[in-house]
């Protein structure tokens, strides 16, 4: 028996939810750093803002879901000693997180000219506008409701802006109703520029709660305003729809997309100074307890103060700017020609997208192309390739696109695209019931000369989406290997036909290969090593989880394989543990750009077999999603994306975090003397069109 099976639990694995809030605790760090641009560290703060939403949304939820017996929450100990973990963590989060923006940003963009103000910051003249502005814009759209048992405390839309008011007095019928509740109107910038000649030469901006704040007493005529506080709440936000029961998914989607957002109460944010009344009286609307009450020092939604970022241009307060260089003979060469000769791998974002949105549009308008089938998991509400798409299904070629409707929180833009390509002519399906497809898989069918079908395949790690693809890392592979083509062709003949899908020589497919064939690949390493020789495995993904694959690991380094992991987010593995992991090292790289590509390395005796992949090593996507992991067989493109998506991220001193075996993750940084290496800003370097004297 292996020590890893003697240990108890808690000692093998990390907690799953304690790696994703220590994830939010390093990027958080971004906004400390002052070697980062200013308006940059705010939007590191919006971005642990956007964070701590979906974990509140998505992961607290279904905690709570799964631990809720006949509508009250189950007492067991294990569980209610995790909730106060993460309720002690989530609260110390936000503290730091409120602290950072009127401690550090706040004070640091004043002494720019550039101003937040507060009702009592701002002078006359600014007041006066305010006003204007709150009776022009604002008040038209405001609808207080006074509760009484005619006006039942209202619907609250999950994450929406509120106020909680109490009154003093009696109302227009006599009664003295005591609390009323105003929706801040959804329509209107939270945001607000102040018009250059108050600003003092600077620019001055308040936000759309302090508008309300100052004049909220103008929607009470006759009464007095004894205290308010802006709140809002977070609700359960994943859907649920029985697709073994429905008929159609998209209309019960479309049904549940209704519903979202007024699901279970998870979190409630009010202002710092709210009354304990009044903050007790909204937990016992939304039945909430103490432990999920976040009194805030600003705004209750830190993730709006993006649209300060967007207003501010200065280039000082930024990040240098960045574009991809784009390689001339992919964009003056026929690409079916080019890809004739060569595979072509690109890495975003310092090789451009644009040349994927090329290949499908290139194939929608060439008359040889008879067939082109992809899947979509997200990619916006606006995007030329899926436009590129719709073309193609109008001049008649064959267009088989694969929706996933279930990718969270781009149901919508999904449905309305499937809509949208079914209008247009194209088959459009949902994938598997029960199994989300993320793939990222594009296959274009031409008739060549003598009349013969040539297929030219596009795999990635990412997504066809035109903005992330400019802020998220990711590979991807042109290719017309004849053999990987033929089998991108079977995984869509499974996918549309629901057929057992044929054995694949090259591509590992989940839910059915991809775990039994990382699981192999690491067991081969540990065989390696026992035999005397070299042992050795990298590999970078979003987050660890699945047990079966960190005790593989766990395996092959008690057999003496050397394991670096580079994991952004959430890891499970416990490494440098004496008798477990000591041949284990975990890092998580946070810089400008979101690392997002999935790389998988085995050494295999010089063989240097190197896999990239849709699929992070959790269980969800070794088990319960079609994900593809596709091999990189070229030399220099293998050679390539270890150079460029491994080698430069072990030797990070910069952006790089080392994780210990008690949880805790540590900024590597650079020794006296020793130069400093920052991974993605070589890779601008040398890929991208940032010179050498800009920094990150």
């Amino acid at each position: 028996m292996t020590i890893h099976q003697e240990l108890p639990r808690s000692a093998i694995f990390l907690d799953r939810e304690m790696s994703q809030i220590a994830f939010n605790w390093r990027v958080l760090a971004q906004a400390e750093d002052k070697t980062i641009p200013l308006m940059e560290r705010l939007r590191y703060l919006c971005i642990v803002g956007s964070n701590l939403d979906e974990f509140f949304e998505v992961r607290v939820a279904s905690l709570l879901a799964q631990n809720t017996v006949d509508g009250e929450l189950a007492q067991h100990p294990a569980f209610v000693a995790m909730m106060d973990r993460i309720n002690k963590e989530c609260h110390e989060l936000a503290k730091r997180q409120y602290e950072v923006l009127n401690q550090e940003i706040l004070p640091q963009l004043a002494r720019k000219h550039i101003h937040l103000l507060r009702h009592t910051d701002r002078n006359e003249a600014q007041r006066a506008w305010v006003k204007a502005y709150f009776e022009r814009e604002v008040k038209p759209l405001l609808t207080p409701i006074g509760l009484d048992p005619a006006h039942p405390f209202p619907q609250v839309v999950n994450k929406s802006l509120n106020f909680i008011v109490s009154l003093a007095g009696k109302d227009a019928f006599g009664r003295g109703t005591a609390i009323a509740i105003v929706k801040a109107p959804r329509v209107l910038p939270r945001v607000i520029k102040l018009p250059d000649e108050l600003s003092d030469k600077g620019l001055s901006f308040c936000l759309l709660s302090s508008v309300i704040h100052a004049h909220i007493g103008d929607l009470f005529n006759g009464r007095e305003v004894l205290a308010y506080s802006q709140f809002r709440v977070t609700r359960d936000s994943d859907l649920w729809v029985d697709e073994e029961e429905v008929k159609n998914l998209r209309q019960a989607l479309q049904g549940e997309l209704q519903t979202r957002q007024f699901g279970a109460a998870v979190r409630l944010e009010v202002a710092k100074n709210c009354p304990d009344d009044l903050a007790q009286f909204l937990l016992s609307q939304f039945s909430l307890n103490q432990d999920r009450l976040y009194p805030v020092d600003g705004p209750v939604n830190m993730v709006r103060l993006s649209e300060l970022v967007d207003h501010v241009k200065q280039p000082n307060l930024r990040f240098p700017p960045f574009s991809a260089k784009i390689n001339s003979k992919y964009t003056h060469a026929d690409i079916f020609t080019l890809l004739g000769k060569q595979d072509i791998l690109l890495h975003h974002p310092f090789q451009p997208f644009q040349t994927v949105i090329d290949f499908i549009r290139s194939a929608s308008l060439d008359p040889t192309v008879v067939a082109i089938k992809q899947t979509i998991y997200r990619t916006g509400m606006n995007s030329d390739l899926m436009e590129s798409l719709i073309t193609a299904a109008r001049h008649g070629k064959e267009v088989t696109v694969v929706v996933e409707l279930m990718a969270r929180f781009d149901e919508e833009a999904n449905i309305n695209w499937a809509d949208r390509l079914q209008r247009a002519g194209a088959q459009v399906v949902y994938g598997v019931v029960g199994l989300k497809t993320h793939a990222k898989l594009a296959l274009v069918i031409r008739r060549e000369e003598g009349g013969t079908l040539r297929h030219y395949a596009h795999l990635g790690t990412g997504n066809y989406h035109p903005s992330t693809t400019k802020f998220y890392t990711d590979f991807g592979l042109l290719t017309a290997h004849p053999a990987i083509a033929a089998e991108v062709n079977e995984v869509f003949i499974h996918l549309t036909g629901l057929n057992k899908p044929k054995k694949l020589d090259y591509l590992w497919l989940a839910p059915f290969a991809l775990q039994p064939q990382i699981i192999k690949a690491i067991r081969n390493e540990a065989k390696i090593a026992r035999s005397g020789r070299p042992g050795r495995i990298i590999a970078k993904m979003n987050a660890l989880l699945d047990e079966s694959v960190i005790r593989a690991l766990y395996a092959a380094s008690a057999d003496g394989v050397k394991i670096d992991l580079i994991v952004r987010g959430a890891c499970a593995l416990r490494p440098g543990v004496p008798g477990l992991s000591e041949n284990i090292k975990v890092r998580s790289i946070i810089g400008r750009f979101l690392e997002h590509s999935r790389i998988y390395y085995f050494r295999n005796d010089l063989a240097h077999d190197v896999h990239l992949a849709s699929a992070d090593w959790m269980s969800r996507n070794l088990f319960r999603r079609i994900e593809v992991a596709f091999p990189v067989l070229d030399k220099s493109l293998k050679k390539r994306v270890i150079t460029e998506g491994l080698d430069p991220y072990l030797k990070d001193n910069v952006n790089a975090w080392t994780l210990d075996s008690d949880g805790d993750y540590h900024r590597k940084k650079a020794r006296t003397k020793q130069a400093s290496i920052c991974a993605q800003q070589s890779l601008m370097q040398r890929l991208g069109s940032l010179s050498d004297t800009d920094g990150e």
